[in-house]
Parts: structure tokens; sequence; C-alpha cells
């Protein structure tokens, strides 16, 4: 199937593999407020990807490590919302950008990280420099904090929230524009 040009491809990434995570509803809330002529898919992965090992990438990467980095090269950006453990970023999220530092599929690609509490700010500050490490293209004004409460958050409460839907539509556009224009700034 011939892929369309004029459709942007974000690739959205919960670093939760909580089933009740405010991170994976703000994914999935920014999947159903996308602007016209933007598809953003759900990377849900995450928990398949084993331990990084660069023995085992020299020598075949896992199913689950190829299926990854062909979602990330199949896409035109990616969006990260990444829960704060311990002061860090996820360890299934740090696992799975691990393995793609010397395969490269997140280099000069545009990246927002979304963050659903203002207080996580050592994971955001971790994230991004992981990111810089990796040659990731950062959207700053598309990266915000969106303030979900409650461990019963879901996509349904953020977009009947008319401020956090907002929030979230207003990044998202902010982001797509940036791809659009190739404005993005290097981190």
């Amino acid at each position: 199937m011939m892929r369309d040009p004029d459709v942007v491809r974000i690739l959205a990434i919960s670093g939760s593999l909580r089933r009740a995570s405010s991170n994976s509803a703000l994914v999935n809330a920014a999947c159903r407020v996308a602007p016209v002529g933007v598809e953003v898919s759900t990377y849900t992965g995450l928990a398949g990807i084993p331990p990084f090992n660069p023995d085992v990438d020299a020598i075949e990467a896992p199913g689950a490590v190829s299926r990854f980095r062909a979602a990330l090269d199949a896409c035109d950006a990616v969006l990260i919302c990444s829960p704060e453990y311990a002061h860090g970023v996820s360890g299934v999220l740090k696992n799975a950008l691990d393995w793609v530092v010397g395969s490269g599929e997140l280099i000069d690609k545009p990246i927002a990280v979304i963050n659903a509490s203002a207080r996580a700010t050592h994971a955001d500050a971790s994230l991004r420099e992981t990111l810089t490490t990796m040659n990731a293209r950062f959207v700053y004004e598309a990266s915000i904090a969106v303030p979900v409460s409650g461990a019963a958050a879901s996509a349904a409460s953020i977009l009947a929230d008319p401020e956090l839907a907002q929030l979230l539509r207003g990044a998202l556009e902010t982001f797509v524009s940036a791809i659009r224009d190739g404005d993005q700034a290097v981190l």
C-alpha cells in the first residue's frame, strides 16, 4: 500500500505498563484529538522488549526489538509520555530506547514529550538527556505537562475536561506544525 505523503504519522509511546496509567490515558487521548491529516498510533509492545544486550544485537535483534525499530522507522515523529519512577524514566522505556541508540531510528526524528504530572521533573530531564544523546530533534513548544489527577484517569476523562483536552490538542497542533515546517530545534 502506498503511503500518503500528506498524512503525518505520529507514534505515541507510554512508558508505563500499568493498565490504569495516566500516561497511557494521555497517549490514548492524543490519538483521539489528533488534527485532520494526522494519524497517531499507540505503540503497545514495550513489555515484550527483552533487556538490552549489545551482544545479542550484534548477532540478530530479537523480534520485539525489530518490530519496535520498524514502528519508529515508519513514523514521521514520536510522542512520548513517561511516568517518573525513583526520579527517573521508567525502566521499560529506557530499555527500549537503549535498543535504538546504535541502530539510529531516532536520529533527527521529531520528538515531543508530554508529562502527566508537573511534579515528574526528574524523569522529564532524564528523558531529554537520553534523547539528546540519541540526536533526536526535540519540539520544545509541544512538550508540556498535562496535569492528570488520580489513578482513575482515562482517555475519556481527560477529553471530558475542556482544559486538559485543549492543552493536549494545542500541544499536538504545535507538534504537527513544527513537523510540517521542519522547525524542530536539535536538543
